[in-house]
């Protein structure tokens, strides 16, 4: 598949996709949103991968947000409401893949950028990063999943200090409110990245999946649902061909043979 807006690395296990407009910072139009999605969900279907790795080209942004021409040429509420839906499902599948995405943020990671990270399952910033919801100086709010995502992220209050005043922070600031998983030096931020998709790449898959859907749906519906879910997926991988491999690899003290079943 070719694509215009971004890059896709693949080296099994783990798929690299790459923003690829630097000269608009790496906004976020509706095509290389629907890119991004597309070449997501390839990844998803590709049994050689194991893990998705996103990052933006340059080092002056991981996305700078949203595409400010796109949004100007909005004129209606419904317009707004059919722009920010597409978003929303876009950013919801990558949550719903069954193999984790890991986001390597490199420098801005503004409005709709920072959005885009957040639906991440682990997030790495560069030293350089800077993260911000600054819609409300344009008169809007964000509109891909900001106001849902940082307060579960870091916190009611300090979520709305960040969405009202649209200030940004720096990757330490981020790292503090736990934001981020890690900062570490630009140069080590693609390597760091892969080292941990590599070291989820070894894990059981089915597993790996599992663990995300009941992540996903404990936080959604909250704790009593979530641990009924926790219950049924457990029940789900103790029937599997990994678990019995994964437990007589233990007993045997071997290394497990996964195959996915």
């Amino acid at each position: 598949m070719t694509y215009d807006n971004i890059l896709v690395d693949h080296a099994p296990p783990v798929t690299t996709i790459t923003i690829n407009r630097p000269r608009q910072l790496n906004a976020l139009s509706t095509r290389t949103l629907q890119e991004i999605h597309d070449a997501v969900q390839a990844a998803g279907n590709d049994e050689t991968v194991r893990a998705v790795i996103i990052t933006g080209s340059g080092e002056r942004a991981f996305c700078a947000g949203a595409d400010i021409g796109e949004l100007q040429a909005l004129e209606t509420a419904q317009e707004g409401y059919a722009h920010s839906r597409s978003s929303h499902q876009v950013l919801f599948a990558m949550e719903q893949l069954d193999k984790p995405i890991i986001m390597a943020v490199n420098g801005y990671a503004l409005g709709g950028g920072m959005e885009l990270a957040m639906a991440g399952d682990i997030i790495l910033a560069s030293e350089n990063a800077a993260f911000g919801q600054p819609e409300v100086n344009l008169g809007i709010i964000p509109g891909f999943g900001g106001t849902q995502r940082l307060p579960r992220l870091i916190g009611r209050t300090r979520a709305l200090e960040l969405l009202l005043t649209g200030d940004r922070i720096d990757a330490a600031e981020a790292f503090r409110l736990g934001l981020v998983n890690r900062v570490v030096p630009l140069a080590q931020l693609l390597p760091a990245a892969r080292q941990i998709a590599e070291t989820i790449a070894q894990k059981a898959p089915l597993a790996i999946a599992l663990t995300k859907r009941s992540v996903y749906e404990g936080l959604e519906a909250g704790p009593r649902a979530g641990n009924e879910a926790e219950m049924a997926y457990f029940g789900l991988a103790v029937g599997t061909a990994d678990r019995k491999e994964g437990t007589t690899a233990f007993l045997e003290k071997r290394q497990p043979e996964w195959q996915g079943k």
